[in-house]
């Protein structure tokens, strides 16, 4: 694997996408603006004598709400989310804290993030473990690398082995070194800003207390359908971007461990418990990214998945398609330097 060459790519193919989130949110202020001019026109002055008017201000209110509801939104959710700081987002995804004394594959895990932490030069995040989770996979949180989180389920420190669990944690870390998790939150948060303009249009279309629909309702109906749009485009354009940045914590992760087989082993034993029937464990879309391993299936859904496939994730790791690898007979024992540091 060529990871500096991967790295770029990815950086240079992320800053697009970036742009084109921007250009997005741009193009819906003009599109609610459009829509709401026709839902004003068709609601009575088009029919009316004396031709088209317009209230006054009508084009700086639009304007200005939109990025209102847009840009407010952004800024709660992430506000929110920010606040939780990366320990209490864990815990809300199901993790724990790792306990090291009590547990060889908690202390083996703990060890691999103490020395991958000292080789990528990165605070040592907070080592946690999703304790009731057989699947095998990993998430980072936080806000910053000094807030940072990496947790492990517990079907990772099961199934691979110390090679497998560097090239894990080497992922993550990749993530929080290029601020993925910031970025990720940041793009959640705008999503969910668009999502409030569709949310604005579902409130001037519900009929009042007699039941009747007013006036406002058809512009309501206009702006529903523009919201939709909007939120799908960028929910579209943030899987894009998410996207991206898997790969480029694949190349880090090959980078800082000088092994494709470590990586490169944990997505193949992946593909052995999804062919299994084992998925990936839900959590909620805002939060789908932060996974190593997603749970789309299907031509659309890969349209609005935070992650590559599989396969061609494995293909630019070694240059060539492999197939799954199997799972150990038993859960492997770790070597005998696991209990020390």
């Amino acid at each position: 694997m060529r990871f500096i060459d991967s790295q770029r790519d990815a950086r240079a193919q992320s800053r697009r996408l970036v742009v084109a989130f921007g250009l997005t949110v741009l193009l819906l202020v003009l599109a609610v603006n459009a829509a709401l001019a026709v839902g004003w026109l068709l609601s009575g002055p088009l029919w009316l004598a004396g031709g088209w008017y317009f209230p006054r201000h009508f084009w700086a209110v639009n304007t200005g709400v939109t990025l209102l509801f847009v840009l407010g939104g952004w800024w709660l959710e992430t506000s929110q989310l920010k606040h939780q700081g990366g320990v209490r987002l864990a815990e809300r995804m199901g993790a724990r804290a790792a306990r090291p004394s009590g547990q060889l594959d908690e202390q083996r895990f703990v060890n691999i993030v103490d020395e991958l932490s000292i080789a990528s030069g990165l605070p040592r995040p907070t080592a946690m473990v999703v304790a009731r989770d057989q699947a095998i996979n990993a998430f980072a949180t936080g806000w910053t690398p000094q807030d940072a989180v990496v947790a492990v389920t517990q079907g990772a420190l099961d199934h691979l082995t110390r090679e497998e669990l560097q090239g894990l944690v080497a992922h993550e870390l990749g993530h929080i070194g290029e601020g993925d998790t910031r970025l990720n939150l940041r793009l959640a948060g705008m999503v969910f800003g668009l999502e409030m303009v569709y949310r604005l249009g579902q409130r001037l279309a519900e009929p009042g207390e007699d039941g009747r629909r007013f006036m406002g309702a058809l512009m309501g109906l206009c702006l529903m359908g523009v919201g939709w749009l909007g939120w799908v485009a960028g929910h579209a354009l943030q899987a894009a971007v998410s996207r991206q940045r898997e790969y480029l914590a694949d190349a880090r992760a090959v980078q800082w461990t000088r092994s494709r087989d470590g990586l490169g082993g944990v997505l193949r034993k992946v593909m052995t418990q999804q062919r299994e029937g084992l998925p990936p464990r839900a959590v909620g879309p805002s939060l789908q990214h932060l996974l190593l391993v997603g749970h789309g299936h299907g031509a659309l859904a890969r349209r609005f998945d935070s992650h590559p496939p599989l396969a061609e994730r494995v293909r630019r790791i070694y240059g060539r398609h492999m197939g799954p690898l199997p799972l150990p007979a038993q859960r492997p024992v770790g070597d005998p330097t696991v209990v020390h540091a």
